[in-house]
C-alpha cells in the first residue's frame, strides 16, 4: 500500500496543505505515520475514555494527527510543533475542514502535559530532540500515561528504544505498517531535579557560549559556515541589524557583541531555535538587548527596518534536500532591508543563490569561498 491510499472514512488527508510553509511536487503534508499514530490515539482514547485535554500530541507537522482525533470528536488537544509555520498550517487546515478551535497550541512545557495521559508523538531524527522530549513527558505528564512514538522506519534506530527506556520503565515497539512503526513507553521513571536541556559551550576562539535545546540544528557546537561568515565580522557595518533563521543565535550574539551600541533582532521558525538563541543570549550577557522572535522569515518585522541582515540559509526541509526555505529568506532579506543595507549570507558552495540575490535584494559580490561555502554581500538597491 502507498501512502497515497491513507484515507480515514470522515477524514480527507488529501486536502492537508502545508502552505504557509514551502509547498512543491516532492512535499506532502502527511505520512503514513500520522495515519498510524492518529489511529492508535483514537483506540487509546476510546478504550481509556479520555478527553481531548487528556491528550498531547508532539511533532504533528501540518496537523493530520490532531485533526484525526478532532474529526472524531475530541476537543482541547495540546498540541506542541516546532515550526511557526506547522502551527499555522495546523489553523489553516483546522478552518478547512470545519474543526476551528479543536486544539491549543502550547510550547514544551508543563503547560503541554500536564494531566496528560496519553501523549502522542512524530519521532524526531535526533536523539538529543527525543531525550528532551522523553524527558518532559516523564516529567510533566499524569503517572499513568502512555507514550506512543512513531516514525518512518529507514529514519528509525534501536538507540530510539534506548533513549525512552531512560524515562520509561516498559518500552516496545509495534510491527511496521506501511513502511512505519510505533513504540510505546509507559510507567514514568523518576526524572533528575532539573531538565537535561538546554546544553551550553563556551567557545573560545569566537569569544561565545553557544546553548542548545535538543532540537536546535548543530547543538550547542558551532557550524562551520557559521563561523567562516563571523571571520568577516570585522567587515559588516553597524546598524539595525536582523538574523534571519538564527538557530542557537551565533550570528546575532556575535554582532551585538561587535557592536554594543546596534539593535539586534534574531528570528527563527523553530521553537527548539528560538528558545536555544535567548538562552545564548543570556548566557553571554545580551537578555534584553537582542531580541528573539518565533517568527517565519521575519515575517513580524516591518519593510525597510534593518541596515544589515545576516543570514546562513539551511537547505533541507524535513527530510527533503529543497532551497525553497532559503530563497524565502532572500526574498524576506530583500523586504525588510532599507535601501542601501546589506546583506551577508554564507552558503553550500553548490547552491547558487545568485539570480536570488540579485532579483530579491541587488548588487551581489562574492566576499569569499572556501571548499565547502561561499560568502557574499548584497546591497539593497
Amino acid at each position: 500500500m502507498h501512502d497515497d491510499d491513507l484515507h480515514l472514512p470522515g477524514f480527507a488527508f488529501e486536502a492537508l496543505r502545508r502552505f504557509p510553509d514551502v509547498e512543491a511536487e516532492n512535499l506532502q503534508a502527511f505520512d503514513a505515520t500520522d495515519r498510524l499514530l492518529g489511529e492508535r490515539g483514537l483506540d487509546a482514547s476510546g478504550i481509556r475514555g479520555l478527553t481531548g485535554r487528556e491528550i498531547a500530541v508532539i511533532g504533528d507537522a501540518y496537523g493530520a494527527i490532531t485533526l484525526q482525533l478532532a474529526a472524531s470528536g475530541l476537543t482541547g488537544i495540546r498540541v506542541h510543533q516546532d515550526l511557526v509555520t506547522g502551527r499555522a498550517a495546523l489553523a489553516a487546515n483546522a478552518d478547512a475542514l470545519g474543526l476551528a478551535g479543536c486544539s491549543e497550541p502550547h510550547g514544551l512545557d508543563a503547560g503541554l502535559l500536564a494531566g496528560a495521559r496519553l501523549v502522542l508523538v512524530q519521532l524526531p531524527r535526533g536523539l538529543a530532540e527525543l531525550e528532551e522530549i522523553a524527558d518532559a513527558i516523564a516529567r510533566w505528564s499524569a503517572p499513568d500515561v502512555v507514550l506512543v512514538a512513531g516514525g518512518r522506519v529507514k529514519h528509525m534506530t534501536l538507540a530510539m528504544n534506548d533513549v525512552l527506556r531512560t524515562r520509561f520503565a516498559d518500552v516496545s515497539a509495534g510491527l511496521a505498517v506501511q513502511k512505519s512503526r510505533l513504540l510505546t513507553a509507559a510507567g514514568p521513571l523518576p526524572v533528575p531535579a532539573a531538565p537535561p536541556y538546554p546544553v551550553c559551550e563556551r567557545h573560545d576562539d569566537v569569544d561565545l557560549t553557544l546553548c542548545a535545546h535538543g532540537g536546535a540544528f548543530a547543538a550547542s557546537r558551532l557550524d562551520i559556515g557559521t563561523r567562516f561568515l563571523l571571520s568577516f565580522l570585522d567587515r559588516i557595518p553597524e546598524g539595525t541589524a536582523v538574523d534571519l533563521g538564527c538557530g542557537t543565535g551565533a550570528l546575532a550574539a556575535a554582532y551585538a557583541l561587535r557592536h554594543p551600541g546596534a539593535q539586534v533582532i534574531a528570528t527563527d521558525r523553530s521553537a527548539a531555535a528560538v528558545r536555544s538563541a535567548r538562552a545564548t543570549m543570556d548566557a553571554n550577557g545580551l537578555a534584553g538587548r537582542v531580541v528573539v522572535e518565533h517568527d517565519d522569515a521575519g515575517a513580524g518585522l516591518a519593510e525597510s527596518s534593518a541596515e544589515v541582515v545576516l543570514l546562513n540559509p539551511p537547505f533541507h526541509l524535513g527530510a527533503s534536500v529543497h532551497q525553497g526555505a532559503g530563497l524565502k529568506l532572500i526574498a524576506a532579506a530583500g523586504r525588510i532591508l532599507r535601501p542601501g543595507g546589506e546583506l551577508w549570507c554564507v552558503a553550500n558552495r553548490h547552491l547558487d543563490y545568485r539570480t536570488a540575490f540579485q532579483r530579491g535584494v541587488g548588487r551581489t559580490d562574492v566576499v569569499a569561498r572556501n571548499p565547502k561555502f561561499t560568502v557574499t554581500r548584497s546591497v539593497r538597491r
